[in-house]
Formats: structure tokens, sequence, C-alpha cells
């Protein structure tokens, strides 16, 4: 018996061109080798004073002090805005940095009312300005109680690197221009209920934003786990499986049809993966196929909520003595988190693998849209998509394609500048398949998976 996957290899040398012609006789390069550039430029040394001078602040708390230029996370939110326009200085202004706030009040652990209020740095596309990728991380820190604002509260690990590695991603690529927008966001508010990203997911509703993914990074300086390990090359993606914004009909639809591990997180996450193994050495991704850790949250759902792609991006082994903790010692046992916990070489290769998945994906071509797969009672699956506006950095299409107990897309093929393709007797029943956008430099976007259940 010949088995799938050799089908596969097989079908390969079966396909057949649709009406479309393609426009290229050459295939766009499989790598660019500018990214690789891009993967050695985070600095462990300034990663860790960035780490130090947030925790310099004595507390983020979000119930802080706000007018203090020395302590609260009033002084820490105006620190990271002035560094983002320091940045912005260095490559000609080419970022927009702005303050977007709100006032809660009411809630559990914001009883009184609270500015919220996060800081981005927006660096616009040459060509597609409107399509954005973000990278984030957290101002605030607390300690036990999550109502304590005056008490020490260093926040070094989460979420000082975050935030540290979100400045660090902006010093490097501002220094370049990409197709579509970065946004790079110190997000408030996420230790008392997600806030602060609640905040700006409405802004960037409000603003017409069309985010195609959220890399929010938190916790990512921690190479000692409370299990013993020590790992300093394994990093955890975690992504949706299904979008959170899914209606009955469509949920109804994806049932019958598949897309249950194909929402755009999930292969937004994939593409951080094969980001790293393309570019990076010594960092594995672990993908977890969950929202976030068991029962826990990030500030990347907030995003997901209102379904903008996002996953979290953290250490694999965390050390739970240094989250959330009053500085103390008891039995001989260290509590708190502080600067004694920072690996910043760790932190600086975590940076690396989030810097060049912006780079992937604000270099790359608008999304394919629209994306349909047919083919029922057919011995050959069809997909089809249209090319969306602002595409003239657009050479053509990969198509892609796995079998459905397959966690990663393992075949592709480059087929041009065209919007559908027949994949010659590959069944639809037994292969799940996909298309990605491929610019004439080799930037290219994650997999589309069709239906409403993967449109990004």
């Amino acid at each position: 018996m010949i088995k799938p996957l050799m089908l596969a290899g097989t079908a390969l040398l079966g396909f057949s061109l649709t009406s479309n012609a393609q426009s290229h006789d050459i295939a766009p390069p499989s790598e660019v080798l500018s990214i690789y550039d891009i993967a050695e430029t985070p600095s462990a040394e300034r990663i860790y004073d960035d780490i130090a001078k947030l925790v310099s602040f004595g507390t983020r708390h979000t119930l802080s002090e706000t007018e203090s230029d020395e302590r609260g996370i009033g002084a820490a939110r105006r620190w990271i805005f002035a560094e983002f326009e320091k940045i912005s200085e260095d490559c000609g202004g080419c970022l927009e940095v702005i303050f977007v706030s709100d006032t809660i009040e009411g809630e559990d652990r914001i009883p009184e009312p609270t500015e919220v209020m996060s800081v981005l740095a927006i660096q616009r596309g040459t060509t597609d300005p409107n399509r954005y990728v973000m990278m984030s991380g957290d101002i605030d820190s607390r300690v036990t109680d999550p109502l304590n604002g005056k008490d020490l509260s260093p926040g070094a690990n989460d979420n000082a690197s975050g935030m540290a590695g979100v400045i660090e991603a902006a010093r490097i690529l501002s220094q370049k221009e990409f197709a579509g927008s970065i946004i790079y966001a110190g997000l408030s508010g996420e230790e008392q209920g997600l806030f602060g990203g609640k905040i700006v997911a409405q802004y960037a509703l409000d603003e017409g934003w069309e985010i195609k993914g959220v890399l929010n990074n938190d916790m990512i300086s921690n190479i000692s786990g409370i299990d013993g390990v020590i790992d300093n090359s394994t990093v955890r993606v975690f992504s949706e499986g299904t979008r959170a914004t899914e209606t009955p009909e469509e949920a109804r639809i994806r049932r019958f049809t598949g897309g249950e591990v194909d929402s755009p997180s999930r292969n937004l996450a994939r593409y951080v993966k094969k980001m790293a193994d393309t570019y990076l050495t010594n960092l594995d991704v672990m993908m977890v196929y969950r929202l976030d850790r068991y029962r826990r949250g990030g500030h990347h759902r907030p995003f997901n909520d209102v379904g903008m792609p996002g996953v979290r991006i953290m250490e694999t082994h965390e050390h739970y003595d240094r989250q959330h903790q009053d500085l103390r010692t008891e039995d001989g046992k260290e509590y708190g988190d502080t600067m004694d916990g920072v690996d910043a070489d760790y932190a600086a290769k975590l940076t690396a693998l989030n810097a060049i998945t912006l780079a992937g994906m604000a270099g790359a071509p608008p999304f394919p849209a629209e994306v349909e797969a047919s083919g029922a009672v057919s011995p050959s699956a069809k997909l089809e998509w249209k090319t969306p506006e602002n595409a003239d950095n657009l050479a053509g299409y990969r198509v892609h394609w796995r079998l459905t107990t397959e966690p990663e897309w393992t075949h592709s093929r480059y087929v041009g500048k065209v919007n559908e393709w027949t994949f010659k007797n590959l069944v639809i029943d037994n292969y799940y398949f996909g298309v990605s956008a491929v610019s004439l430099d080799g930037h290219e976007t994650p997999v589309v998976f069709p239906g409403v259940a993967g449109r990004f």
C-alpha cells in the first residue's frame, strides 16, 4: 500500500495549471538574506540595561504613582515614550509615538477611576500602510496583592523583559523600510485584567487598522524553571485553535469542512516557528495548542476577542516563586521578580525571533483575500483567492498542503501570479490546503486557510 505522504509527493508531478498562466518563469528567493542580519542584531547588553531601567522605577503597578518622574507607572510610561522618540530621531522621524488610554473603574482590581495608558510607536509601511503587525510587551508589574500599588514590585522578568524586547526590536527595524506597518506597543493594565490590550484593540478597530498579527511577549528572560529545568534554547508560542468571534453558522460550516486547528492565530504561530527554523540557530519553537497557559491569560487575548490574530511568546520553564510575589525570604527560599532571574542573552534571542517575524510579515505583500476551497466528490481539490489592493510588491502565490493530522505545513509549491490552483488527484477529504503571498524579494505571509475559519 502506498502511504499518503508518498501520494502527495507523486501528485506533485501531476499538478495542473488553471486557466490563469504563471507570470514568472523563476520563483522568488525562498530566503531573505537581510533577515539573517536582523536575527544577529539584538543586543543582550541593551536589553539588560532597559530591564534594569524599568525595574528602577520601584513599582509599575497600574494603581501606582503617576506624577513622579522617578517612581511608579507614570514615570515608566513616560520613559518608554521618550525612548521611542529617541529611536524615531535616529531614523529621521519614522515612528509616530502616541499614548492610547481610557479610564477604568468599578472592577475588582481597579475599584477607583484609573487612567490605563499604553504607549504605541507606529512605523508606517511604504506601500500598504493600513496593514499592521504588532509586537507588544507589558509596562505594569505587581506583587502578591493585586491591589498593592505602593510596595516594591520590580517586575524584572514579568514583564520588563517583554517591554525591553519591544524597544530593542524598534531600534533594529526602524532602520529599515517595509511594505506594511509595524506597531511597537507597551501595554498597561495587564495584571489588573488585560485592560490596556482591550483599550488598544478597540482603538485599532475605531481607526480601521487591519492588524494581521499580534506578537505578545510576556516573560522572555527566565531560563530556570520551578521544575528544575534550565533551558535557554526553547521558546513557547501559544495560539487559539478557533476564532473567538466565530458565529454559530460559521461553527456549523467548520464542523463539516475542518479548520479547528487552522485559525489565523494558529497559522501565525506556525509562521513564527518557520521563521525560527529558517533564520535562527539554537532556538526551538514549541507550539502550544492553547490560547494561553492553563486557565491563565495574556495580552494577546483582547485582540483575539475582537477577531485579530495573536499569539503569546514566552519562556518554556516558568518559575512561580518569581511571579506576583512580595519580595521576601521564607525558610531559606527567596521570592520576588528581581534582576537575579534575568538572562539577557535569552531575552535577546527571543527578541530576535520577534524581529524576524515582524520583518517577514511587514515585508510581505497583502495577504490572499477571500480564500475558498472546493472539490467535494471530485478527484482534485481546488483553491481560489483574490488579490487585495496595494500589492505592488507581489511576485505571486505559494500553495500549501498537509495531511489533516500534521501539526505544520509539510508541502508547498510556488504557482506564480494566479488566483486559483487545482491540486490534481489530491482528494480534498484527505488534506488541508492553504495559500500564502510572496513578494518579489522573497518575503512571505503566513499561510491562509480557506473559509472564514482561516481568514486573516
